[in-house]
């Protein structure tokens, strides 16, 4: 019988479910399969930091070692994700591993652990998931899950009243029991106080994120509180856990002096983490309140700074206020500018001149977006300590190397590339970056090896196997980049690229029907994307739909008229169709966006049949310049 494992978040907090499961399986992992345990260390750190001294990392990330004010990244929420991934995957890998998983009070389990409990169920097979809750959590699978309705409580005269609120505390508060709450609400507020710091003098793990600062919170030490929701906030902000933030930190904010630095500290860590969640208008409302309450002009220059994030970072374009955002950034800048501290003012100043810049590029201004970039790291290079704010550099160097490969400057991008990777070798995103920017200077191999260490570095990163894929893909290794792209898919089957290119795959192998459904489920996602809708046209055609065809392709020129692809393949559709004159346009026009020795071989071929063979000979010449071996119909 597996044991039941109580998930209630105010336990340990994010990955209380994901700790207690790893706590039971890494020690024996280590044992017989150290090196898969190595594989994972970075989720099993993140979700079980208790075993951290039992579980050494491949590479030591740069941000354990920075103080607070020079930890800068904050990881993006779909970093749960790739976490969820990697214990999934460790799990699954395990050839004694669980066959089941019995977690009781789900509904109180933190975001952390309903991911993961979903990515289990969805990855391991074999894997039975006995949840206690009153109800499915969204997007569960109901094959997989098995929902336990906790049984009534039995009455039971003979224990004593006290008993019951004793439990409760002991309980941390997570037993579902009416007496027992009923219990420790009778309990005098002095008393009910003491109880709570005893219990919390009783968990001396700094790791249970959600008991200590439960018991510290409701105790009567206000001082330990502050400490205790301090610690929890600062760990979870650190790996993500933004969820877990938006809870932490408001209570944090109750128990702080207004306008206290402690107090900006939390408000700082909270908007930071309602806006990576989506709460946009709450993480307004806490800047707002910064700015009422404080007269430091650090706060009221990085209170600026996030406003305008608000909008510069918005995911939808159509509610950016790109104005607005300068408005708010230019205040940020101006502050930051007066700070009397030469080495505080170049931080802030070259933090909020960097904000300043993403705000240029969404406006299409490179060159000045590129300015600013540069005089942020000349500001760093002149009045920094050679060996201050890693983090910091590191961003401008990879955001410079950004700019510089858009204006075409790739060399130098790759020289800041190179940096940006030197001062953290185990920060795998520019990696990625920096693979990108050699597969487009024609180093496939060069950039291949930076997939594949971002990939190494782990969790499990969609991206890196998906830009393996398109390296693959531009090689003609169809099978491998099909693997790749299928297992983007198994880690994230929300990531709408995969399924776009998947489907062109699929289709260019005639697995018109495996095509066909990663286009239905791309289109759920995003019901007007113009790629898919183009797989779709080609789909249709393929299997004589020529209406449809039509109509697909139609709808994903007009929702990209830059897609050349939908212009060749309508093309083929309205010369099956007898539409010649068409088809010649619709290659003319494809050849706009670029030449390829097919385009002019396929209208070649409708100019023939049209009788202009004079300006069929002509492509056909130049069909054979670009590609000697152009197979043309005679």
């Amino acid at each position: 019988m597996a044991p039941l494992i109580n998930g209630h978040r105010r336990l340990r907090g994010p990955y209380t479910v994901g700790g207690a499961l790893l706590r039971a399986l890494v020690p024996a992992a280590l044992e017989r399969a150290p090196d898969l345990v190595v594989a994972h260390a970075v989720a099993i750190r993140a979700a079980a930091p208790d075993l951290r001294p039992l579980v050494p990392f491949q590479a030591e990330p740069l941000g354990d070692g920075l103080h607070e004010d020079e930890r800068i990244l904050v990881p993006a929420p779909r970093r749960t994700l790739r976490l969820a991934n990697g214990i999934a995957e460790f799990v699954r890998d395990r050839l004694d591993g669980p066959r089941a998983l019995l977690v009781d009070n789900v509904h109180e389990a933190d975001a952390t652990d309903l991911e993961l409990l979903a990515v289990l169920m969805r990855r391991v097979p074999g894997l039975t998931v006995a949840a206690g809750a009153p109800t499915s959590p969204g997007g569960w699978s109901e094959a997989d899950v098995v929902l336990v309705t906790a049984p009534p409580v039995e009455d039971d005269t003979e224990n004593r009243v006290e008993n019951y609120a004793e439990h409760f505390i002991a309980s941390d508060g997570t037993t579902d029991d009416p007496r027992a709450y009923a219990a420790y609400l009778a309990l005098p507020p002095a008393e009910r106080a003491r109880a709570h710091d005893r219990r919390a003098a009783e968990l001396s793990d700094e790791h249970l994120l959600g008991a200590v600062p439960y018991h510290r919170e409701l105790g009567g030490d206000r001082e330990a509180a502050l400490s205790a929701l301090w610690t929890a906030v600062d760990h979870c902000v650190g790996e993500g856990f933004l969820h877990a933030v938006a809870e932490l930190g408001p209570r944090g904010l109750r128990l702080a002096a207004p306008g206290s630095d402690l107090w900006w500290r939390f408000a700082h860590r909270t908007a930071t983490a309602m806006a990576g969640i989506g709460r946009r208008a709450e993480a307004f409302e806490i800047y707002e309140s910064a700015r009422r309450a404080s007269v430091d002009p650090a706060v009221h220059a990085a209170a600026a700074y996030g406003t305008a994030m608000l909008d510069a970072r918005d995911p939808d374009p159509a509610r950016r206020d790109l104005g607005r955002a300068m408005g708010w950034i230019n205040e940020a800048i101006a502050v930051s500018t007066l700070l009397p501290d030469r080495r505080e003012r170049a931080f802030k100043l070259g933090f909020d001149r960097n904000g300043r810049a993403l705000i240029e590029l969404r406006q299409g201004r490179i060159d000045e977006a590129l300015r600013l970039v540069e005089s942020a790291i000349e500001l760093a290079e002149r009045d920094l300590a050679p060996d201050a704010h890693p983090q910091h550099r590191m961003v401008l160097f990879a955001n410079r190397a950004q700019l510089l490969a858009r204006a075409g400057r790739r060399e130098d991008a790759l020289k800041d590339f190179d940096r940006a990777v030197a001062i953290d070798p185990a920060f795998p995103d520019h990696y990625l970056d920096r693979g990108n920017l050699l597969l487009a200077m024609g180093r496939p191999q060069d950039a291949l090896a930076d997939y594949e260490t971002a990939i190494r570095l782990g969790p499990p990163l969609p991206e890196a196997y998906y830009n393996r894929a398109e390296l693959l893909l531009s090689a003609g290794d169809l099978d491998a980049a099909l693997a790749d792209l299928d297992h983007v898919l198994e880690l994230d089957p929300a990531f709408l690229d995969a399924y776009v290119n998947r489907a062109g795959v699929l289709a260019m192998l005639d697995e018109h029907e495996a095509a066909r459904r990663d286009v239905e489920a791309g289109l759920e996602i995003d019901p007007g994307n113009a790629h898919l809708h183009g797989v779709l046209g080609q789909l249709e055609t393929a299997a004589g739909r020529y209406g449809e065809a039509r109509a697909a392709f139609d709808t994903a020129l007009a929702r990209d008229p830059g897609l050349a692809g939908a212009w060749a393949n309508r093309a083929i559709l309205r010369y099956q169709t007898g539409d010649l004159d068409g088809a010649v346009a619709d290659l003319t026009r494809a050849i706009e966006f670029g030449e390829d020795a097919a385009l002019y071989a396929n209208r070649a071929v409708a100019l023939r049949d049209l009788g202009r063979p004079d300006e069929a000979a002509a492509d056909l010449k130049r069909a054979r310049e670009l590609d000697p071996g152009v197979d043309v119909e005679n």
